[in-house]
């Protein structure tokens, strides 16, 4: 990899942040009203004047930040199910979440600046984003891996510019067949993340490059209100549905992710049928062409995917187990065979926590200095010596427990634990430890702050920062804005 000026690639990206950030500040100011009393004689308008794109887009910020000290609450839109446990914001989510599905029975109340500015948020069809620049200093010279998703040290970076078009079917109505669909398009570091063999993925794989764009997700959504309470069918490429952590930066509660999600499943391509039973059960059952791949690679092969939640009468708990991407398990482009488990708690109308561990393995996998090379992008295993192949396992498990301290601010607190046996996912066949103390503040509901401290532990061998350290310890920050 060619060295390069960092702070030269990383300035156009910080411009355009500053540049927005800016152009809101003063077109907001622009709309501030005339506290100047009028004169006597002066003529009352009877319309109110229209504005242009810009000037609704800033009243959108002004609105937001500077709220009316005196509003009238409108009632709750229809829910079909169990109440929300949590406020969101401050909170990533308000429902305990699954993939590959919105959830079923509950409204789209959504409204975003972009499209306010757009059609005063009148459509069903949505289209929004983020701007998520970061900043890390960490004791690592060179790389933070297997730390996501500040994976380059000391650096400030463009982690995601992200945008969004999206329509999400009605499924609070059990009257008809309704529709959505959902296209993402992903740009920045952390397109190393969320890229797929198939979907552009040279741009990692074979050119190396620290910033690159990938289509993340581009799916339909069929929701069938005759089926149990609901159904819906998605069709295409989504998020790998097992999980606490997502690939998109507002849907997590910690900038930096746990060392179980940076080495799992990132998208699946195919189909998946999410089935509300009523309002406690919901089953999901799907099939793949396996993990990180399109369906036209040579590495496709049809997988399954099950899973069960179960969520009790009173909201404050939910279990989520998944078997995904089950196939024969034979070695190939992130061909994992994962079986996740997902614990939500809540203690307290400002204290829960979430929970999960899975098991991951492949099959066949080449070993480490042995005649079979492996595939471009997929590691080879530390077998036992003159073993040519080997099973490859791992195992992990991961804690977030959250305090909610106002409506804008919440802490996080995260403790993870990996053992990556055959070093098949992180490139060292070591143990992992990391804990993470978090601080969220919302400006409004379009601005996230999120300061963190993380410090982490390879306990077997030197496996950060290419071989030099044992222990990590990284002070970052991002900030998303949101559009």
């Amino acid at each position: 990899m060619r060295p390069q000026d960092n702070f030269s690639r990383s300035r156009p990206f910080l411009l355009l942040f500053t540049s927005l950030l800016f152009l809101s500040c003063n077109c907001s100011q622009a709309q501030q009203p005339d506290n100047n009393p009028a004169p006597p004689n002066a003529p009352t308008p009877t319309t109110p004047e229209k504005k242009n794109f810009f000037a609704r887009w800033a009243d959108f910020y002004r609105q937001d930040w500077s709220p009316a000290t005196t509003t009238t609450s409108s009632p709750a839109p229809p829910r079909r199910g169990l109440p929300s446990p949590l406020d969101s914001p401050p909170f990533p989510n308000s429902d305990w979440s699954y993939g590959g599905s919105p959830v079923i029975g509950e409204p789209d109340t959504n409204s975003y600046p972009l499209m306010t500015a757009i059609n005063q948020a009148r459509s069903r069809t949505k289209v929004y984003g983020w701007i998520d620049p970061t900043l890390n200093f960490s004791t690592s010279a060179h790389s933070n891996a297997p730390e996501a998703n500040d994976v380059y040290a000391n650096r400030l970076e463009m982690n995601q510019i992200v945008l969004y078009a999206e329509r999400l079917p009605d499924s609070v109505q059990r009257d008809r067949i309704d529709w959505g669909y959902h296209l993402t398009a992903l740009y920045g570091t952390d397109y190393r993340f969320t890229t797929a063999k198939g979907y552009g993925a040279s741009q990692l794989l074979n050119d190396h490059h620290e910033y690159g764009f990938d289509p993340t997700l581009e799916y339909v959504d069929i929701y069938i209100p005759q089926v149990a309470q609901g159904m819906n069918l998605r069709l295409g490429r989504f998020i790998s549905v097992p999980g606490i952590e997502a690939q998109l930066a507002p849907n997590n509660y910690i900038f930096s992710h746990s060392l179980l999600y940076a080495i799992d499943p990132f998208t699946d391509t195919g189909l998946i049928a999410t089935v509300k039973l009523n309002d406690l059960w919901l089953v999901q059952l799907g099939i793949t062409d396996g993990h990180d791949i399109a369906p036209w690679t040579p590495d496709a092969k049809p997988s399954g995917t099950a899973c069960v939640s179960y969520t009790t009468k009173s909201v404050n708990d939910n279990l989520y187990l998944c078997a995904n991407g089950i196939n024969n398990g034979k070695y190939a482009y992130n061909n994992l065979q994962q079986y996740d488990t997902t614990w939500y708690h809540k203690f307290s109308k400002t204290v829960h926590m979430a929970t999960e561990s899975w098991y991951m393995y492949e099959r066949d996998v080449p070993a480490v200095g042995g005649t079979i090379k492996p595939e471009t992008g997929a590691n080879p295993a530390y077998c036992l010596p003159g073993e040519q192949r080997c099973t490859a396992p791992e195992y992990a498990v991961v804690n977030f427990l959250q305090k909610q301290l106002s409506v804008h601010n919440f802490l996080s607190f995260r403790s993870d634990f990996l053992d990556d046996k055959k070093g098949q996912r992180t490139g060292y066949a070591t143990k992992y430890s990391e804990n993470t103390i978090m601080w969220c503040h919302w400006f409004g509901t379009t601005v996230q702050l999120r300061p963190e401290l993380r410090f982490e532990r390879a306990w077997d061998r030197k496996a950060y920062d290419n071989e030099q350290h044992q222990n990590q310890l990284t002070v970052a920050s991002d900030l998303i804005f949101h559009f």
